[in-house]
């Protein structure tokens, strides 16, 4: 048998596996402090959570498994199970596909990319450090991971063919590896980048009515979500990945910017100062991004003909997203989340106070999480319980909600992420080197950056 068919065979046997373990919760009688309705809840949470993270179909085709399955069995209403569809956060998911396509379609990206890395080439480190750069740079651009990923892995190919590293070289891994990890987990300090930031902020509208805005994400989080991330994937890069490169004279020859491109850059740059001004007019993050989306289509001044709606966009992400926050809600609705979180904050034993050692707790509890389940679906599962955790340690809710994102933004192994496991794939990229990066920056995060996130949020008043 193929590895490939092996390969299919096992996701069939870990699928069928869940199911399993569904049903049976779902006839199981519930233990003390659960009812029926809980039981209910917690089997579909199962199949859900079980096949995403089993990867047994395509994540938007199990998402509509949730969807479909909640409303057979009546698990909740149908405004609760569809709840995701009516957040501001799952419409900043809709523009930004429409985005990341123009930027893809223009060239504006391959642009912007090749741009910044003329300036960056004149060694191993200077090209670590640009490739770095320029993946965050267009995470503030592109809202959308497996976009960026897809975009900029023929673009280092090159760059890394420039620099003498062949496909399966260590330079060229350390070049694709360094641009993988900053395009995920820099991204997770800017709210439209990445999935799971868009889960957590629909999780906190739909479950608390509690927005996180723009410019507040940004300040908490990306000092060292992403400025200090950045920093360690570059030495990390360096000391796992050491290479020697051998470059050529060949430059990349830039065309003049097109028209479609100079107007994708006023669209884009009338976004971001949308996003970045949140706090001044309060037009929710969704709203602009449907707007820039919906620019970009527009005759006359968009920069794709209007046929892109059904011939260009893919739609997975905006049902895989919407099922998600539903999945959050049904939690809510059902009240699995409160006997979960009572449980957990027993079990944690969170007191008022212990400002750092709940931190400690609560995001090592969000990083583990990613082992067992597809990383958006982090937090979506633990958004929920952060009533309890705020009520138990005294803090306000945003700042319970904020610390599933340094959960979500630790990878530990390659798979906890869809796109980054697209990006292993299409670059040929082996796991177990893959592993050589990720175990090392996961260890740093934990034990050098985590400390250093809470001193930055006692320094900026965020615990209450």
């Amino acid at each position: 048998m193929s590895c490939a068919k092996r390969a299919v065979s096992a996701k069939a046997v870990l699928a069928w596996i869940v199911v399993a373990i569904a049903v049976a919760a779902y006839f199981m009688a519930p233990p003390a402090g659960f009812d029926a309705t809980m039981m209910h809840a917690a089997a579909l949470v199962i199949l859900a959570v079980g096949l995403w993270a089993v990867n047994a179909f395509p994540e938007y085709i199990t998402g509509l498994v949730f969807l479909v399955v909640a409303m057979l069995l009546a698990v909740a209403p149908a405004n609760v199970v569809f709840s995701g569809f009516a957040s501001t956060t799952l419409w900043l998911v809709f523009g930004g596909l429409f985005m990341a396509e123009a930027v893809r379609a223009t060239g504006l990206g391959e642009r912007l990319a090749h741009m910044m890395l003329d300036r960056f080439t004149g060694s191993y480190p200077a090209v670590i450090v640009g490739v770095v750069a320029v993946s965050t740079a267009l995470a503030f651009v592109m809202p959308a991971t497996v976009s960026r990923v897809l975009l900029l892995i023929p673009i280092f190919t090159a760059v890394a063919a420039r620099m003498g590293f062949a496909p399966g070289s260590q330079g060229y891994y350390g070049i694709q590896l360094a641009m993988l990890m900053t395009t995920y987990q820099v991204g997770t300090g800017i709210l439209p980048a990445n999935a799971p930031n868009l889960v957590l902020a629909g999780a906190a509208e739909t479950l608390y009515q509690v927005p996180l805005i723009y410019g507040e994400y940004l300040w908490v989080q990306f000092p060292v979500l992403g400025v200090l991330k950045a920093a360690v994937l570059v030495v990390l890069a360096l000391l796992v990945l050491p290479a020697t490169p051998r470059p050529s004279a060949a430059r990349w020859e830039m065309p003049p910017m097109s028209a479609a491109e100079r107007r994708l850059v006023i669209i884009l740059g009338t976004a971001l100062l949308f996003w970045a001004t949140d706090f001044l007019h309060g037009i929710k993050p969704g709203w602009v991004a449907l707007a820039a989306g919906l620019a970009c289509m527009m005759p006359g001044i968009g920069v794709m003909p209007m046929s892109a709606f059904n011939e260009r966009v893919r739609y997975g992400p905006f049902f895989y997203v919407g099922a998600i926050l539903g999945l959050g809600a049904v939690m809510n609705e059902t009240g699995l989340s409160s006997a979960i979180g009572l449980a957990l904050a027993g079990a944690l034993d969170m007191s008022r106070g212990e400002d750092l050692r709940n931190f400690v707790l609560m995001s090592a509890l969000a990083t583990f999480a990613g082992l067992f389940t597809t990383n958006p679906s982090q937090p979506a599962l633990l958004a929920p319980l952060a009533a309890h955790v705020a009520e138990a340690a005294g803090w306000p809710i945003k700042s319970a909600l904020m610390t599933l994102a340094i959960g979500f933004s630790t990878m530990i192994l390659p798979h906890q992420v869809p796109p980054v496991v697209v990006g292993l794939h299409v670059a040929n990229i082996p796991f177990g080197v893959a592993m050589r990066y990720t175990l090392p920056i996961a260890a740093v995060s934990l034990f050098i950056l985590l400390p250093i996130d809470y001193l930055w949020w006692r320094l900026i008043g965020y615990f209450g």
